[in-house]
């Protein structure tokens, strides 16, 4: 059936027949974006049109109007409609009449309706008082009626936005930043918005006003585009739910990528993505030329009268070679030759990040459309230059984004295309991977005074993650990736060398410290081998920081630090000669050696609980702003069996979330015959308050002597409250770390945080007769990390084919 078919069968059929129409419009597959959007529009304009003819016969001086997305004739499957019934004012009775003849069979067929009823004179005073209400009037179409009615308004409406347009910009772009602070960024969200967020489709319709007003105009190219494929995307998500929903939820991404035809939910976001930054990068650059603008506007009566008429010339201010400042912002000087300067888009580049100036859009453009590439290994200057540039601090992420927007950045590295605006489906990440490396060099630039190679831990700050464009681990893939291009822009052998060990371990710290006992020599030594000296120590200490603190708030705490720290200082004397003593019972607190004592003396659980408000004394928390660490918990228990599930359980019972756990066997003092459990555990509720330690030491007796089932208790809670519908979470993984302790087995376990998983893993430990020496527990986000070093029962680690056959049945036990 043709479009025209479908507009008559609307037209003769009424409600019923426009609702047949429509549905069998949304149904074609042959049909789709724009296309589809106009088809839709008409057929809703010839509907519409059909119920104003037939209820307003005799009546003049009306007009149905269409606005806002309706009005550009742009209709998603589930947008709403948009309408102003306008009128003279010369028979209110009859207009209200003619508004209820529309509007009832709008509403009884379920379509959304933002409607209104005004003179052309209440439309402007509507207008003049409400900003939304006048860029809705921007995009005023004539539906039906009284075309000159239509036309007066709109050519009205425009006349008093460009007068108005000093004072109305600077509250649109006020608008567009409070959006902005409320929804996030849509480049980077996992969730977006794909009409509020920064970058979306508001954006483009502030935009299309801005333009309107003809005070400045946003740079085109690629702006259609971006916006076309956010619609695209939009009527996908609405067909695919069938609701009127602009928030492309994970659940939901799968769909809506096959409903467009493409590869899975990443391609999706990528693509999102990428039209989310043209959107953004042309909001930038427009809102501050309607500054400069308005600026000039503001200064230029004064200079006249200064110069007696004549007319000013622009300040120019040198900042580089062939690069100068002009009325804010960065631009080539008139001698410039960038045909014959391939430094010049990283000296320009590097002197407005150090400036904390924009490069101008003009200046960006003419470097990409004529600078020469640079020879392979680049020159010192441009090495020297990228340097300084990511070094800069925060100003080096705007200047980038301007380079990226003209393919800058992937002319002078190729490979950054295989992490450009690629998401990580990680709670733990709030970036894309792109965004995360540029974080990580900002964080790395207040490092520096760390280091003795600022240059290497900037580069190397670059370069950690990108190997995540590639299969397999990202670390061993950055590590290739790493070597080439250091080459390329002249590095020497050793520093190639240096960045490449960097890039391949800069997760070797962090999961160490938090995952491994440093009390075990082998732990110590297995670092010192893979880092191999002091230098790229220190390097990637700072390394291991930037990276964290650019990850996310859940990545790095002052109690993270002080592992890595103790790590960093341990490997440092085994690099320096030092051998690591073979480990001792290490000396108790105070507090610890008296609940040892008193839980041996009584034969039970001993336990203190204390909250944590104070930072751990290290640099990665100034000491005036103590970080929240919850609670930490104590907990001496007679060596025995079963001490890890049972203690795990009566958390999990009084819904306390466990953030850190730490377990180890604590000799007693000299005289005290026999061995206590001591665990020190940093624990959280879920909600309301904390229980009382007198509480959890009496379930807790109850659950070691066999009088208090947990697994039972734990499984009726759970079917009291069913799981919501959320995002799946991928299947756990427990792997054995081979040669990590030569006391010990570490078992390593990686799983979807849960209440009762810890729980879990000490009854799969105790049901395959291993006896947990200590662990060394962690949540990230959403992510529980977790090892355990276990012994067999007669304390010795596990022959390799029982610690693999003990790991897969744990594995099993978390997937079942």
């Amino acid at each position: 059936m043709t479009s025209t078919d479908t507009r008559t069968e609307a037209e003769d059929s009424g409600p019923s027949g426009y609702a047949a129409a429509r549905l069998r419009l949304l149904q074609e597959g042959a049909r789709s974006g724009p296309p589809r959007r106009s088809a839709l529009a008409e057929l809703t304009d010839d509907w519409l049109t059909g119920l104003f003819t037939a209820g307003s016969e005799g009546l003049r001086g009306v007009s149905l109007v269409a606005v806002g997305g309706y009005g550009r004739g742009e209709l998603s499957p589930r947008s709403d409609l948009d309408l102003l019934l306008l009128h003279d004012g010369s028979d209110s009775g009859a207009v209200a009449a003619l508004a209820d003849r529309i509007w009832y069979p709008v509403w009884d067929l379920g379509l959304a309706l933002d409607h209104s009823v005004r003179t052309p004179t209440e439309a402007r005073k509507t207008a003049g008082e409400d900003l939304k209400a006048q860029l809705g009037l921007l995009d005023a179409r004539h539906l039906a009626g009284d075309l000159g009615l239509t036309a007066g308004l709109r050519t009205a409406v425009l006349a008093d936005w460009r007068n108005q347009a000093p004072k109305r910009l600077p509250e649109l772009q006020e608008l567009c930043a409070e959006r902005a602070e409320r929804q996030g960024e849509l480049q980077y969200l996992l969730e977006p918005d794909l009409k509020e967020a920064r970058g979306g489709l508001r954006d483009a319709t502030a935009l299309r006003a801005v333009a309107a007003s003809w005070l400045a105009d946003a740079p085109r190219e690629g702006l259609a585009d971006a916006r076309r494929r956010l619609l695209d995307v939009r009527d996908a998500l609405h067909l695919t739910t069938g609701r009127a929903t602009d928030r492309l939820s994970l659940q939901e991404q799968d769909q809506v990528a096959a409903e467009l035809g493409l590869l899975d939910a990443d391609t999706l976001l990528r693509q999102v993505y990428e039209a989310a930054r043209v959107v953004s990068y042309a909001s930038d650059v427009t809102w501050r030329e309607v500054g400069r603008v308005l600026r000039s506007r503001a200064v230029r009566p004064r200079l006249r009268a200064m110069l007696g008429g004549g007319k000013p010339v622009a300040e120019r201010s040198p900042l580089a070679e062939g690069v100068v400042e002009q009325d804010g912002e960065v631009v080539l000087a008139r001698a410039a030759r960038p045909e014959r300067d391939p430094v010049l888009p990283l000296r320009a580049a590097a002197a407005a990040a150090q400036s904390g100036l924009p490069l101008s859009l003009h200046a960006v453009r003419r470097m990409a459309a004529a600078a020469r590439p640079l020879p392979t290994p680049w020159p010192a200057e441009a090495r020297e230059q990228l340097v300084t540039l990511l070094g800069s601090g925060r100003p080096t992420i705007e200047v980038w984004e301007a380079l990226e927007a003209e393919g800058l950045i992937t002319r002078l590295l190729p490979d950054w295309e295989r992490v450009r605006c690629r998401p990580q489906r990680n709670a733990v990440h709030i970036w894309t991977v792109d965004r995360h490396l540029i974080e990580t060099a900002v964080r790395a630039s207040e490092l520096t005074r760390r280091v003795s190679r600022p240059d290497l831990l900037l580069v190397a700050s670059l370069l950690h993650d990108i190997g995540k464009g590639w299969p397999g681990d990202h670390s061993v893939a950055g590590e290739i990736i790493a070597r080439d291009v250091a080459a390329r822009i002249g590095f020497d052998r050793a520093d190639v060398a240096v960045l490449a060990t960097l890039v391949r371990h800069h997760l070797l710290l962090i999961d160490t410290a938090t995952r491994r006992d440093l009390e075990d020599p082998a732990t110590v030594r297995s670092v010192a081998e893979a880092v191999g000296s002091q230098g790229t120590l220190e390097l990637l200490h700072a390394l291991t920081e930037a990276d964290a603190l650019a990850t996310g708030p859940a990545a790095w705490s002052s109690w993270r630090g002080s592992l890595v720290a103790d790590l960093v200082k341990r490997v440092s004397g085994v690099l320096a000669g030092d051998a690591p003593e073979e480990p001792e019972a290490a000396a108790p607190t105070a507090e610890q050696e008296r609940l040892a004592i008193e839980a041996f003396r009584t034969g039970g659980p001993v336990l203190a609980l204390r909250a944590q408000t104070e930072p751990v004394e290290s640099d990665a928390a100034p000491p005036d702003d103590p970080e929240p660490l919850g609670v930490e918990l104590l907990i001496a228990v007679p060596d025995q069996p079963g001490v890890l599930p049972a203690v795990a359980g009566v958390l999990a019972m009084h819904r306390l979330t466990v953030r850190t756990a730490e377990l180890r066997a604590l000799t007693l003092p000299d005289g005290v015959e026999g061995s206590v459990l001591l665990l020190n555990w940093r624990v959280a509720a879920e909600y309301g308050s904390l229980p009382q330690a007198a509480r959890l030491r009496a379930d807790l007796v109850r659950a070691l002597d066999g009088s208090l089932d947990i697994t039972a208790r734990l499984a009726e809670r759970d079917a009291a409250y069913p799981r919501r519908r959320g995002t799946i979470a991928p299947p756990p993984r427990v792997t054995v770390a081979s040669a990590a302790s030569r006391h010990a087995t570490v078992i390593e376990v990686r799983a979807h945080d849960a209440p009762g998983l810890l729980h879990r893993i000490g009854r799969a430990l105790e049901n395959a007769n291993v006896r947990v020496r200590s662990m060394h527990v962690s949540t990230l986000g959403a992510n529980a990390v977790d090892a355990f070093y276990v012994t067999g029962t007669k304390g010795a680690p596990l022959p390799g084919e029982e610690a693999v056959s003990v790991a897969r049945a744990l594995e099993e036990t978390l997937r079942g």
